[in-house]
This record gives C-alpha cells, sequence and structure tokens, in this order.
C-alpha cells in the first residue's frame, strides 16, 4: 500500500455540518498561509489562478522567483487546496484581488463611504401641513371661545385704543375723498359746457353784426371761468391724489402690520390657554415632554407677539406725524383754491398752484398722434 504523501497543514481547514468555516480557525488559516509562503515575496510578485467556487479543481497559489543578492535559488511553490467554505471566507476580507489577463495582481480597497440618507420631499410637506393644520385648529379654537366669552385674550388698551381711531379716521378719510372725487367730475363736466358755450357765443359775434358786442362779452366771460376752473380742476386732482396716497398706501400699510399683529397675538394667546390647561393637569413622564414642548411653542409665540406689538406703536407713531404734515399742507391748498377761484382772483389762484408746485396738463396734450394711433 502506498505511503500517502504528506499534507500540509494550511490545507486541513475544518468546515461545521452547515458548511460553513468555523471562526475559530480563521487566524489559524491566515497564519498558516503566511508561514507557506518565502519570507520577503511580496503579494505584487505572487501569481494566483483561481478558478470558480462552485468547481471541484483546485486553486495553485505560484510563488515566482524573486531577485535576491548573490543568490539565484528559487523558492519551492506551495499548493493549497482550500474548500469553497475557505473561499468564501477569503473572498469576505477587507480588500479584493482583480487579476486582469496577463498582468499582475492589482488591489481593490477603500473606505466604504455611506451617503447621507436624502430626505423625502412629500414628507416634509406632509409634516408642514400636519403643522399648518394644528395651528389652524389652535388658533380656530381660541377664536370662538373669546367669541363665545369663554376665553381670555391678551388687550393692550393703548394699543388698542390707537388701533380704532386710525380705523375711524380711515372711513372718514375715504368719505372726503369719494366728495372730492365727486366734486372733481362736476367741476369738469361744468368747465367743458362752459368752453362750448364760449365757442357758440364766438361764433354767434362773428355772424350777428347787431349783437356783435354782447356775444362777444359773453363768450369772454365764458372762456375765462373755463380757464380759471381748469386751474382749480388741477388744484383739486391734486387733492385727491395726496389723499388718495395716504389712505390707500400709507394707512393701508399700517393696517396690514396691524392685521399681523392681531394674527400674533390670537397665536400666543393659543398657545398660552394651551400651556395653562397643561400646567392644570397630572405631572408623570407622559405629560412632561408635552408640557416642555408646549413651554417651548409658547415661548416662541410670545416673542413674535412682542416684536408686532413693537412694529405696530412705531408704525402708529411715524403715520401720526405723516398724516399731520400732508392733510396740513394739501387743505390749506384747497381752501385756498377754492376761495380764489370763487372770489374770481385769478392771479391768487394761479399764484396758489404755483405756491404747491403743481402744474397743469395742457388741453390736448395727453392725446396720442396720429402716427400712435396707426
Amino acid at each position: 500500500m502506498a505511503q500517502e504523501s504528506p499534507k500540509n497543514s494550511a490545507a486541513e481547514i475544518p468546515v461545521t455540518s452547515n458548511g460553513q468555516l468555523e471562526d475559530s480557525h480563521e487566524h489559524s488559516f491566515n497564519r498558516d498561509l503566511k508561514r507557506s509562503l518565502p519570507v520577503g515575496l511580496g503579494l505584487s510578485e505572487t501569481k494566483i489562478t483561481s478558478h470558480g467556487f462552485d468547481s471541484t479543481k483546485e486553486g495553485v497559489v505560484e510563488a515566482g522567483p524573486f531577485p535576491g543578492k548573490g543568490s539565484s535559488a528559487s523558492p519551492k511553490s506551495s499548493v493549497i487546496s482550500p474548500s469553497s467554505a475557505a473561499a468564501s471566507r477569503l473572498a469576505g476580507q477587507g480588500c479584493d484581488l482583480i487579476i486582469p489577463t496577463g498582468g499582475r495582481a492589482q488591489q481593490k480597497s477603500g473606505p466604504v463611504v455611506l451617503a447621507d440618507e436624502v430626505k423625502n420631499p412629500a414628507m416634509e410637506k406632509l409634516e408642514l401641513v400636519r403643522k399648518w393644520s394644528l395651528n389652524t385648529y389652535k388658533c380656530t379654537r381660541q377664536i370662538i371661545s373669546e367669541k363665545l366669552g369663554r376665553g381670555s385674550r391678551t388687550v393692550d388698551l393703548e394699543l388698542e385704543a390707537q388701533i380704532d381711531i386710525l380705523r375711524d379716521n380711515k372711513k372718514k378719510y375715504e368719505n372726503i375723498l369719494r366728495l372730492a372725487q365727486t366734486l372733481s367730475t362736476q367741476l369738469f363736466q361744468m368747465v367743458h359746457t362752459q368752453r362750448q358755450l364760449g365757442d357758440a357765443f364766438a361764433d354767434l359775434s362773428l355772424k350777428s353784426l347787431e349783437l356783435h358786442e354782447e356775444f362777444g362779452y359773453n363768450a369772454d366771460t365764458q372762456k375765462l371761468l373755463a380757464k380759471n376752473g381748469e386751474t382749480l380742476l388741477g388744484a383739486i386732482n391734486f387733492f385727491i391724489a395726496s389723499v388718495n396716497t395716504l389712505v390707500n398706501k400709507t394707512i393701508e400699510d399700517t393696517l396690514l402690520t396691524v392685521k399681523q399683529y392681531e394674527s400674533a397675538r390670537i397665536e400666543y394667546d393659543a398657545y398660552r390657554t394651551d400651556l395653562e390647561e397643561l400646567n392644570l393637569g397630572p405631572r408623570d413622564a407622559n405629560t412632561l415632554p408635552k408640557i416642555e414642548q408646549s413651554q417651548q411653542l409658547f415661548q416662541v409665540h410670545k416673542e413674535k407677539y412682542d416684536k408686532m406689538r413693537n412694529d405696530v406703536s412705531i408704525k402708529l407713531k411715524f403715520l401720526e406725524e405723516n398724516k399731520v404734515k400732508v392733510l396740513h399742507n394739501q387743505l390749506v391748498l384747497f381752501h385756498n383754491a377754492i376761495a380764489a377761484y370763487f372770489a374770481g382772483n385769478q392771479k391768487q389762484l394761479e399764484q396758489t398752484l404755483k405756491q404747491f408746485h403743481i402744474k397743469l396738463k395742457t388741453p390736448g396734450a395727453d392725446a396720442p398722434s396720429w402716427l400712435e394711433e396707426q
């Protein structure tokens, strides 16, 4: 009976019953594999021929010659016959070996970087909708409770009084603006009629020799009245434009800030009421996180409410100063123009317009040219 050939200890790899390599022999296999290779032989100097793990052929590791000082001897090759489980264990090491055809082994290694999880836009929108719905519910509940007289509301008496006065003044200014626009429309129609009447008198003055002077006087009077009416119309329209800017822009902008302040006040009271209700309840492991979260939300809305209240106070102060200055000039203009017109003082009427730097539009100046009409 032939004597069995000795086997390398590195080829004896125990395998468990389920086909997996025992963890306790992993380091032993690696150590024996290193011992089987010659000292000083690098990985780049080793030719590795690998077959599929499903094949029954063996994998052969051949150590090629390497240069040495004063030595021409070549090391002996080692033959390793790993099992499929061992091959699987080798494949799971920290580096991968890629063997190109006819080339040396190349190492493919490097740390694995996990990208940050990309946030889902749909989930973000859903979270925003949830917060908006919760805030809307709290504010609606606060408004209903205030109207029913069950809930309490924060009131700044001085600021609320100023806001009420502003809203009342806005209504009165709008009424003045509406009446001034009506006066301007009627004055324009009267001036237009006077101009047409003056043209008719002038025409009859040329055709009626016996009444030439009489028609001529009336023609000159109507044309003078029409000219003074146009001057007065310019003053009234300037007054209307200034008051309209004050009412529909300056005051409206302040009232928009007031609306934001009132919304902030409702949110502040809603979260204040919510915090008070939680503080009145029991304090345990379940309610303490809710109380802490409610306290944070209350503080956020309190800061927002204080900021909006400060903004409203500043805007009301500047609005009052601007309103007094604008209305003072416009009321003086309106009075002087009306008085000069009905007194027949044409010179004083023109001087009033120059005082306020009002330029009258030339009749027909805004009409488009025949080229623009094409």
